[in-house]
């Protein structure tokens, strides 16, 4: 009579799907003792590739012998002993739990068992270097790597599961080809569950959690494990940024998981582990996530704006873009291309008949005409991206519109972009309006090409490092407003329908960002709480975007107001983009700038306004007097020392540098 036992192998055997390289390299090891070294994260499916060897074994005629280190009590002499068989095979699973034991495995325990035995290791960690070390154990290993399953295996397995087809390729998507992921995923749409990602299965996602994770021996391990997942790529230097002390030892800790591998610029988890954690901590603490994310973001900002190599800085963000479009419900931002095989770089000499080549075939002659003009007046505004063998494949231009006021007309979509800019707060003096004007990829003109997610990392760079006195950025460069109008809102670019413009038959619409309303820092804030799901406006309403004569009338009552609350909280000073950006805000920051000009006058100037303004402890009749001056010459000093501070003043206001009076 059938045991239950056997029922459930039979059934294990059927869902078993590829790994043909693997079993074929088992058969062929069947003829000659050895070891076969099998390693892989968590859940690819080692043990069950074990149950397979041990039936192709047992066919074979050879005599198996199994143990699993979880069952093993901890003490090497539970190992089994092999004996009394003719050419006998060991399979070892779990082995990550005898690693206490490895040297003693290696040196004794193995050493030990019959000449003619084929033993079978598999763990989550590759074999330690002193197996490689050993000539002896070099020649008779054969290591195994096991990945997730390929597409067409994956698919193999799903029909086998009786999933009907249309499904195929969002579970694959979901699950990386994960073997566990991948099991669970069917259990639950088997359920009723209808997901579009990882996160819509809080479930699936715990269960791998609780496999993945719990050996994590502390919450820092577990919140290293939660940055590993929101970072492109994790250094010591990021976790040091992000979590403080211990650093050093957390990031070691982190490159002996098996589901987290390293690359050149750091260490980046498998797919699944990213993806299972992500959404784990956005279900369970969507605030500690909002929180994490901005932390994250933050420190990834620091180190972009501390590099001075632009191909640096536009690989940081790459990287960032292509792991925040994985998780974006977006379509022109789901699944960016990765750019291995193209990168960004400046214009150089060959590049000019390439780039109008390229627009007059995807947007025509008078549109090629406006970029080769461009080219001659604005060289330094391109961006060319380009092959590995240095080929341009696609480029880009964002123009300074105010250099080059007095060309508008001769391009109507710079001149449409200029006028939105004057009818909507026009820009003060020696402020910036910067204009995305071109965009295209030789192949794939706007549609999805490694072009997009490089053209996407120079704007995000622009903004980053643009500095203090830009007052517009406006982005004309996209031709179908319906494929990019949400990309653009969930970036804080507001749709400019009346600044839409034609060149020759193609329409192109506008969007705009003023960054007097909504700076970079809270630019950012406003991004991570879209991409963390919130649905918070891209402004703060009533910021002040005074011109200079409304801002010399609020300096003026702002020092004459600075002993009285009541009505110095009514002054639009508070809602310049220089008290916004100051580290303390509202009234004390207006303060401490106020002081901060009046030190940077000359001296007698600087004495004058503090006691008159910032220190006054008598009439200004008094204060006249004791500085030895007539009361006429006294307020003629007076009078040119706020001049001198609002000049400072505005200077910060305008992101230009002041000087000091």
């Amino acid at each position: 009579m059938t045991v239950l036992g056997e029922r459930l192998q039979e059934l294990r055997r059927r869902s078993f799907v590829g790994r043909d390289s693997e079993v074929s390299l088992f058969r062929d090891a069947l003829a000659e003792p050895g070891l076969i070294f099998v390693h892989g994260a968590g859940g690819v499916g080692k043990s069950a590739l074990l149950e397979v060897f041990a039936d192709v074994a047992a066919t074979a005629g050879r005599s198996v012998v199994r143990v699993d280190a979880r069952q093993l009590r901890l003490a090497p002499d539970t190992m089994p002993t092999v004996t009394g068989s003719d050419r006998p095979v060991l399979l070892i699973d779990t082995y990550e739990l005898l690693a206490d034991s490895d040297d003693w495995v290696r040196e004794e325990y193995l050493p030990s068992l019959p000449g003619d035995v084929l033993v079978v290791i598999a763990g989550r960690q590759p074999p330690r270097p002193l197996w490689r070390a050993d000539p002896a154990w070099r020649d008779l290993m054969r290591v195994v790597a096991l990945d997730n399953l390929r597409p067409g295996d994956g698919r193999r397995y799903l029909a086998a599961q009786q999933v009907p087809p249309e499904w195929h390729d969002r579970l694959l998507a979901i699950s990386h080809g994960h073997p566990l992921t991948l099991s669970m995923v069917v259990d639950a749409v088997r359920r009723g569950a209808e997901p579009r990602t990882l996160a819509d299965l809080p479930d699936v996602v715990s269960g791998l959690l609780m496999q993945a994770i719990d050996a994590a021996p502390s919450a820092r391990h577990r919140a290293v494990l939660e940055i590993c997942a929101h970072a492109a790529v994790t250094t010591e230097e990021l976790l040091h940024e992000v979590i403080g002390a211990d650093a050093g030892e957390l990031f070691a800790w982190l490159r002996t998981l098996p589901f987290v591998d390293e690359g050149p610029r750091g260490l980046y988890p498998h797919d699944v582990a990213r993806d299972a954690l992500d959404a784990d901590l956005r279900w369970r603490a969507p605030g500690r996530y909002a929180e994490l994310k901005a932390r994250v973001s933050a420190a990834m900002l620091a180190r972009i704006r501390a590099s001075v190599d632009e191909r640096e800085q536009i690989q940081l963000l790459v990287d960032t873009i292509v792991l925040s479009g994985a998780r974006s419900k977006i379509e022109t931002c789901t699944t960016p291309p990765p750019t291995m095989q193209a990168y960004a770089d400046r214009l150089r000499d060959g590049d000019r008949d390439p780039i109008i080549a390229m627009t007059s075939a995807w947007q025509g002659e008078k549109q090629a005409e406006l970029a080769a003009y461009w080219l001659a007046r604005q060289p330094a505004a391109f961006w060319v991206f380009r092959s590995l063998s240095g080929e341009p494949r696609g480029y880009a231009a964002c123009l300074e519109l105010t250099e080059a006021e007095a060309e508008l007309d001769v391009d109507p979509g710079a001149a449409a972009m200029w006028r939105h800019a004057h009818e909507n707060g026009a820009p003060r003096p020696g402020e910036r309006v910067r204009a995305w004007r071109f965009f295209l990829d030789r192949d794939h003109g706007q549609f999805t090409s490694p072009s997009v997610t490089l053209f996407a990392a120079c704007q995000t760079l622009d903004i980053l490092i643009r500095g203090d006195n830009s007052a517009w950025t406006l982005v004309g460069a996209y031709a179908d407003a319906a494929r990019w109008d949400r990309t653009l809102a969930n970036l804080g670019f507001q749709p400019a329908p009346e600044a839409e413009y034609a060149v020759g038959d193609r329409r192109f619409p506008v969007f705009a960002h003023d960054w007097r309303r909504t700076d970079v820092t809270e630019w950012l804030r406003f991004v991570h709480a879209r991409q963390a799901g919130a649905s918070a406006p891209p402004a703060e309403p009533g910021n002040a975007i005074l011109s200079e004569p409304e801002f010399a009338s609020a300096v003026r009552d702002a020092l004459r107001d600075l002993h009285t609350p009541e009505r110095l909280r009514d002054n639009p000073l508070l809602r310049s983009r220089m008290v916004r950006q100051h580290q303390s805000g509202g009234p004390s920051a207006l303060q401490d700038l106020l002081t901060t000009g009046a030190g940077m006058l000359r001296p007698d100037l600087s004495e004058l306004v503090d006691r008159t303004f910032l220190h006054p402890a008598t009439t200004q009749e008094r204060v006249a007097q004791t500085l030895h001056l007539s009361f006429n010459t006294y307020r003629r000093h007076r009078d040119r020392a706020v001049a001198h501070l609002t000049e400072w003043l505005w200077a910060r206001e305008v992101g230009q540098q002041p000087n000091s009076a």
